[in-house]
């Protein structure tokens, strides 16, 4: 069996059955071609239906040796067997060597999160007087009050922004879609930004929706945010490493603390599951916005 011709069959099978974005197919990929210069390494070379259980450990000892850390052996891993899956789904082979292929443990790390306090301080240390201060206060006040990812931030348009029942809708990982309430603080700074700020900028042709726009009207790179929340967190000597997603981590941290149902926040982030069991939970939009409201400190 052709390792090319069974990476081309899985990338559409990623692609088609599994509606995986181009991101994700492209980092099962790159695993796969892990396990392929394995396999053309080997003085007898291994094809996808002669590699066996023992050349897949060995396979990991090699991935080990390179010095990836445990987390990327175990996506590396996760790959393989989805690859494996594939072509026994496919009746390109009768057996899975990678069935009992078993991850590294994972110790799990806790995210780093900031306090009140702390983001009150970043907000702060923002100089107004300049003319990305109202949008970058802005974009923080939207990152902290939706629990938003930065590609999420953004990408974010105006044509989502449903400001008068005091929701946003999202377009998160893997082109899913899914609202999330916004407090009375961003929705004060969005309106601000968008109405006293934001119409004095030349916008480039297609940008036209985007929320948050530079000097030159297109839209932010993700680059920029971690710059300049890098750059917040040195001006007031905050010590902990920061960047766009411990806002993320903040939000569910806050609301999590002060009551709120894990199950709303889960939805408000956007995760498919709590617990492998708990999958899909589809909460009324209402008791969503009340939780929000009634727990987020800047609500």
């Amino acid at each position: 069996m052709d390792w090319q011709k069974a990476k081309k069959g899985f990338s559409s099978y990623l692609r088609l059955e599994k509606s995986l974005s181009a991101n994700s197919v492209g980092a099962y990929l790159g695993d796969l071609d892990k396990l392929i210069q394995f396999a053309d390494s080997k003085l007898i070379k291994l094809y996808p239906d002669t590699i066996g259980m023992n050349d897949l450990r060995e396979f990991i000892m090699w991935v080990n040796e390179l010095g990836m850390i445990p987390s990327s052996q175990a996506r590396i891993i996760s790959g393989i067997k989805a690859f494996y899956k594939y072509l026994l789904m496919d009746n390109q082979l009768s057996y899975d060597p990678s069935e009992l292929l078993e991850a590294p443990k994972l110790m799990r790390k806790l995210p780093d999160t900031l306090s009140i306090v702390d983001i009150d301080k970043l907000i702060d240390a923002i100089d107004l007087s300049k003319p990305e201060g109202m949008r970058n206060k802005t974009m923080i006040e939207v990152l902290y009050g939706c629990g938003l990812r930065v590609t999420e931030l953004v990408n974010l348009r105006i044509s989502n922004l449903y400001l008068d029942i005091e929701f946003i809708k999202v377009l998160g990982k893997g082109n899913k879609e899914r609202l999330v309430p916004i407090g009375a603080q961003a929705i004060k700074f969005l309106k601000i930004w968008l109405q006293e700020v934001r119409v004095h900028t030349p916008v480039k042709m297609g940008e036209e929706d985007i929320v948050f726009l530079n000097r030159r009207g297109n839209r932010l790179s993700r680059v920029y945010v971690f710059m300049m929340i890098k750059e917040l967190a040195e001006k007031i000597g905050l010590k902990k490493s920061i960047s766009p997603h411990t806002f993320r981590h903040s939000f569910a941290t806050h609301l999590i603390e002060g009551g709120a149902d894990l199950r709303a926040v889960q939805e408000m982030l956007g995760h498919e599951s709590i617990t492998t069991t708990e999958i899909y939970t589809h909460l009324d939009r209402e008791y969503l916005k009340g939780v929000i409201i009634e727990h987020h400190p800047r609500s």
